[in-house]
Order: structure tokens, then C-alpha cells, then sequence
């Protein structure tokens, strides 16, 4: 008798198991999003960067924040999900860095040059620009200065998967 019984409780947890296998399957594939790769950052003067790519709150709110450098050539593209007058701090930051915030259509709105890291509280935030902007790119600092970006310069973006 207690062997007939132990068979339907076995049947019962396995099934138990197997939906439940099943269900965390299915919600990690309905949640997963697409990361999106490397994204070319092209300035009028032939010049590019490479930039990582910050397109959730958390990715904005880190940035590059206890990071001990940017790669050669690099950066990083903060994407909003809407234009806005958008500010950024350097909490966390540990070297200076240039801003460059540029709208929907991609035109350079706002730069700011050698953008000081704050290591801890209180934290100034920069911006905002004078003109609603969808992206801020994150530079070494001296290259807004180099490369000469100004205001109305139209920016091309080109993904790298």
C-alpha cells in the first residue's frame, strides 16, 4: 500500500519540477533584452570612437564610475528613451572626461570640456543642455578641444555587433 502511494507523490513532484523548469525557462527568454553592441560614434571630421553603449537606468546611473580609464579611442553613449534636458554626475568617476549632448537627430547641442570625477559626496551634476538632447557621449577630456566639436555638428552612429 505505501509503495502504491509513493509512485503518485513521485509523479506529482516531477511535474512539479519540470513546470517549474519550465516557467523560469520561458520568463528569462520573455525578460532577456537584446544587448546592444559597440556603437561608432563618427564626427564630421572623419574621426570616430568606439563607445559602450549605457541604454538602461542602471548602465546611466553607473556610467564609468570606478573605472581606471577609457580604452584608446573609446568612449561611452549614454541613449535616453526620450529627448529631454538631460544632467549627468561624475560620482564615482576617477579621471575628468568631456561631454557632448546631442539630440534626436544627432546634431551636437552641448559640450562641456575636462569635466572634473567626483570621488564622493556632494556631487555637482552638469548640464542642463539648452536644447533637449537624447544622447551624451562620455570622451577622454581634451577631445571635444582637439577635434574641435562645436554645438550644430551632425553626429553619425553606427552599430558594431
Amino acid at each position: 500500500m505505501a509503495e502504491t502511494l509513493a509512485v503518485p507523490k513521485r509523479r506529482r513532484l516531477i511535474v512539479l519540477i519540470a513546470v517549474t523548469l519550465f516557467l523560469l525557462v520561458g520568463s528569462w527568454f520573455l525578460t532577456r533584452q537584446e544587448e546592444i553592441g559597440t556603437i561608432i560614434v563618427s564626427f564630421p571630421n572623419g574621426r570616430q570612437i568606439e563607445t559602450e553603449v549605457a541604454d538602461t537606468p542602471e548602465k546611466i546611473f553607473f556610467g564609468l564610475a570606478f573605472r581606471e580609464e577609457l580604452p584608446h579611442g573609446g568612449g561611452m553613449l549614454y541613449i535616453y528613451e526620450k529627448s529631454d534636458r538631460h544632467r549627468i554626475h561624475t560620482k564615482g568617476f576617477t579621471f575628468p572626461v568631456d561631454l557632448i549632448w546631442a539630440d534626436e537627430s544627432r546634431h551636437v547641442v552641448h559640450v562641456l570640456e575636462q569635466v572634473a570625477p567626483c570621488p564622493k559626496d556632494p556631487c555637482p551634476s552638469y548640464g542642463p543642455p539648452p536644447e533637449n538632447a537624447r544622447y551624451i557621449i562620455l570622451t577622454a577630456k581634451g577631445f571635444v578641444g582637439a577635434e574641435q566639436v562645436t554645438p550644430g555638428m551632425e553626429l553619425k552612429f553606427a552599430l558594431r555587433m
